[in-house]
């Protein structure tokens, strides 16, 4: 499991390791096998809404000291054009196509529904 998160606690479980670390976003794998961990969520499962039971990760990362990451939108969509752009340059996708792979949406068309959603975005 990971979690995205803005800060974190000096230290950490040993079940929690932060994978990167940039100026404004911290990844942190979660070893959610580790018994430590599952007596934690069994400590924090709660009712969340009628017959429902689980964690609250508002509650998990407030016990982990972790402030979560909610990034603006238009973050999320640079990224996404990214992820795209580097998917497209990709060995495996290339050869995909040239045997004969046919997605029902391309690459292209991938980009340019982010590229008007980030123009929609800006207009407001």
């Amino acid at each position: 499991m990971k979690l995205y998160a803005l800060t974190i606690a000096q230290t950490l479980p040993d079940w929690a390791t932060v994978v990167t670390k940039s100026a404004d976003l911290i990844e942190i794998e979660i070893n959610d096998s580790q018994p430590n961990f599952q007596s934690l969520l069994e400590e924090l499962e709660t009712e969340i809404e009628p017959g429902t039971f689980g964690v609250k990760a508002e509650d998990l990362c407030s016990r982990l000291g972790i402030e979560m990451s909610n990034p603006h939108l238009c973050q999320l969509l640079e990224q996404a054009q990214n992820l795209i752009s580097q998917i497209a340059m990709h060995p495996d996708y290339k050869q995909l196509l040239s045997a004969g792979y046919q997605p029902d949406l391309n690459i292209a068309d991938a980009q340019t529904a982010l590229t008007y959603l980030k123009w929609e975005l800006e207009q407001k």
